[in-house]
């Protein structure tokens, strides 16, 4: 497979790679983010939490790449541009505060979120106290006059069953970094009697890492990735933004949607020029193969214990012409390493992959785990690849 390597993170570090992010910047140069995870050997501040994001630049569309800065407390975060400089937006930590940053000079430079003044939006509580932010490099939106990002407060800190849905937003031309400007919605908890009958008995179902959306019609969304345990069916879940972000609402009647790839953070963006709806995402290909995975318990450790309907060896560009009915259309990434394809669901992974649309092409980021990592999950690499033309393949 051909890509360039943004970086490549040795396994005996015991520490691995996340959320890519990736922006092109009013200068011409790309600037692409990630940060790092890991009980044993990733860096940790001074509540023990991961926290540390690093920045590189690239001046030639991608081929090489160049680490220009570290960002301390800064974590699960979205690069977006506006007003002529790049923000970024996400967590202090892991379960931490609400924060942004801003680079006047292209990701060389960031301010620092000392107060509400400087960027530090929403405060979290100490440690694993509530409110326990999290997020992911999901879209940052525009939509008449105000700016939206999905994140969740995961009150109990239980991963995935704890996590509350809600929207920040603030208006576009305001200052960014004044929390008096931003506005929370409420806080939405999964109700597991929404599961419908039909999908069988699942335990610890949970939704997180949403992505804000504007549908055909105009309306806001909020479209989340889901799980359930043991459950086979790519379900995404819908909630309605309401009053400029300050309300959100869920039917379970009609808030779930056929969704390949849904098991895993995706990212979901709108083409200008033809109005497609876009997700790069892990499709599960191998259903054959899952439901032997699943039967056999001993092999479903770390993170496939609680849901072992993971893979992530495969990547797909998807589409959909009204949000709601989504489609696949082309293979993007798959494992050519030569493992039979247990091996290869269990230890490899290109995942949470974040991309923009680049003229005619879209350009892509993968935290990627690939020869050499423990599992699919721990990854050792972020990648940069480019898709030429891709309205050709709508």
């Amino acid at each position: 497979m051909i890509w360039s390597e943004v970086k490549y993170h040795p396994e005996r570090a015991k520490s691995y790679l996340g959320s890519p992010s990736l922006v092109r910047l009013p200068d011409g140069a790309l600037l692409a983010t990630h940060d790092y995870y890991g009980l044993r050997g990733c860096p940790k501040n001074h509540e023990g939490e991961e926290s540390l994001t690093s920045v590189y630049r690239s001046e030639d569309d991608g081929v090489s790449w160049v680490n220009v800065n570290h960002i301390m407390n800064c974590y699960w975060s979205s690069l977006f541009v506006h007003g002529g400089s790049v923000y970024i937006l996400g967590t202090s930590q892991q379960y931490g505060s609400v924060v942004i940053r801003r680079s006047d000079d292209g990701g060389f430079t960031w301010t620092h979120p000392a107060d509400a003044a400087s960027g530090l939006l929403f405060r979290g509580g100490p440690y694993r106290d509530p409110p326990n932010y999290h997020c992911a490099p999901v879209p940052v939106v525009h939509h008449e006059g105000r700016i939206y990002k999905a994140f969740e407060d995961c009150n109990p800190q239980v991963w995935g069953i704890g996590f509350q849905a809600c929207v920040i937003s603030a208006p576009a031309e305001s200052n960014l970094l004044d929390a008096a400007n931003w506005t929370m919605s409420n806080k939405m908890p999964f109700d597991p009697a929404w599961l419908p009958s039909a999908w069988g008995e699942n335990t610890i179902p949970g939704w997180r890492e949403g992505n804000v959306v504007v549908a055909p019609d105009g309306e806001l969304w909020n479209l989340l990735t889901f799980e359930a345990n043991p459950m086979p069916q790519e379900k995404a879940a819908r909630i309605k933004i309401h009053d400029q972000g300050r309300r959100i609402s869920f039917d379970p009647e009609s808030g779930f949607i056929d969704f390949p790839g849904s098991k895993a953070k995706f990212t979901v963006r709108r083409d200008p020029e033809t109005g497609v709806y876009l997700s790069i995402v892990n499709p599960l290909v191998d259903l054959e193969v899952l439901h032997s995975l699943a039967a056999h318990s001993e092999l479903n450790t770390g993170h496939r214990s609680k849901h072992p309907y993971r893979q992530r060896n495969v990547v797909a560009l998807t589409a959909s012409e009204d949000l709601w009915n989504w489609r696949i259309v082309t293979q993007l990434m798959a494992d050519d390493s030569g493992l039979e394809p247990k091996e290869s669901i269990l230890l490899t992974g290109f995942q949470y992959v974040d991309w923009q649309f680049d003229g005619d092409d879209l350009i892509y980021l993968a935290r990627t785990a690939y020869r050499g990592t423990r599992n699919f999950h721990d990854a050792n690499r972020i990648v940069f690849r480019v898709l030429k033309d891709f309205r050709a393949l709508l």
